[in-house]
């Protein structure tokens, strides 16, 4: 099984200081958590794309190439490339440029996007949401296995006649996953097309989300794939500190402000500590608690899933970078080791290893 972490570079104001963050200082504090990481031998490393004020990582595949040079041996993938409002060459390019820096470690991690600036941003209209992606990522695949392209154009895309798209990775086929937050014709999709699946499950019950891993392998085995070959992850968010107490209450403050932010856009009700305890309660979607905990929960899951990536996203909202640093540090040396064990000791679950 893979173990890792992903973000989005969160800036903004710290919610228990009411200090603003230093986009400079958090690009820093975040090319060293991905160092640690890799110190500790993690195995993934997700940065995604947002286009919103609190966040820093606009251009993941910049920083993470930064990171690339620093580290060693973890992948860096996007968490998500948000393709429908991208550019599907200049992404391939800016990966296998990446790819090519850090000696075979990047992926993209590709998806229809959580937030909607970058379509107004970048001139693309809502009502393609879905059109555009689809889209977008058949070239994207195209240009992966092809050097010269002959592309017919689509609503979305120009036609390409023979031209050469450079550089090429050193991975061939450069990995593309497909990310989804939960809607079954995205994962269907990801299965017919037989590409890796990551699935983020940020609320509710995590087994009520097992059908769409049973969905996405029926469709991969009905369009010809080996599904028991295909990786799988979820991606989920979590804290880890020396006591279940510490973090939680680490964790509550800045996950809690840009839960209720978003729901405040969005509609949502607001949540309160109750519900935060509840959701880190065995059943729920937070992974917060102390290596025990959060190893036992990771292992629990995994028996539902059969998954072989698990990423967490510990670094939500304005977190202090020392404490994050120590999260980091624990879920490396005290969780990753003892998944790894209890995951190589029992017979492979669909695949799952």
């Amino acid at each position: 099984m893979e173990l890792g972490l992903y973000t989005f570079g969160d800036a903004g104001l710290d919610p228990v200081s009411g200090r603003r963050t230093d986009p400079a200082e958090r690009i820093r504090n975040l090319i060293e958590e991905i160092e640690l990481a890799d110190q500790l031998g993690l195995d993934v490393f997700g940065l995604g794309e947002h286009h919103r004020p609190e966040y820093v990582a606009s251009a993941p595949a910049i920083i993470l190439a930064a990171a690339a040079a620093r580290t060693t041996n973890i992948r860096l993938t996007s968490a998500v490339s948000v393709l429908s409002s991208d550019d599907p060459i200049r992404v391939f390019q800016q990966f296998a440029s990446l790819d090519l820096i850090s000696g075979g470690r990047a992926e993209i991690m590709a998806g229809r996007g959580s937030f909607i600036e970058s379509f107004p941003l970048f001139g693309y209209d809502l009502n393609d949401y879905d059109t555009l992606f689809a889209e977008k990522l058949a070239l994207l695949l195209q240009l992966r296995e092809d050097e010269k392209i002959n592309w017919p154009g689509s609503k979305h895309t120009p036609p390409i006649d023979g031209r050469g798209v450079y550089p090429r990775p050193l991975q061939d086929p450069l990995p593309v996953w497909i990310a989804v937050g939960g809607t079954p014709n995205s994962v269907a999709r990801a299965g017919m097309l037989g590409l890796p699946l990551a699935l983020a499950i940020i609320g509710g019950e995590p087994h009520r989300f097992a059908p769409l891993f049973e969905l996405y392998r029926r469709a991969a085995t009905q369009s010809g794939h080996d599904a028991n070959q295909l990786p799988t992850s979820i991606n989920v968010h979590g804290f880890v500190a020396e006591t279940s107490e510490e973090a939680a209450d680490t964790f509550y403050p800045p996950v809690t402000e840009v839960m209720n932010r978003i729901g405040r856009e969005r509609g949502w009700s607001p949540g309160g500590r109750a519900e935060f305890d509840a959701s880190r309660g065995p059943r729920g979607a937070l992974f917060v608690g102390s290596p025990a905990e959060v190893t036992d929960k990771i292992l629990a899951n995994h028996e539902v899933f059969g998954f072989t990536r698990f990423l967490i996203q510990m670094a939500i909202g304005v977190m202090p970078h020392a404490k994050l640093m120590k999260a980091i540090e624990l879920f490396g040396t005290r969780v990753a080791p003892e998944v790894r064990k209890a995951a190589a000791a029992k017979v492979p679950k669909d695949g799952a290893v």
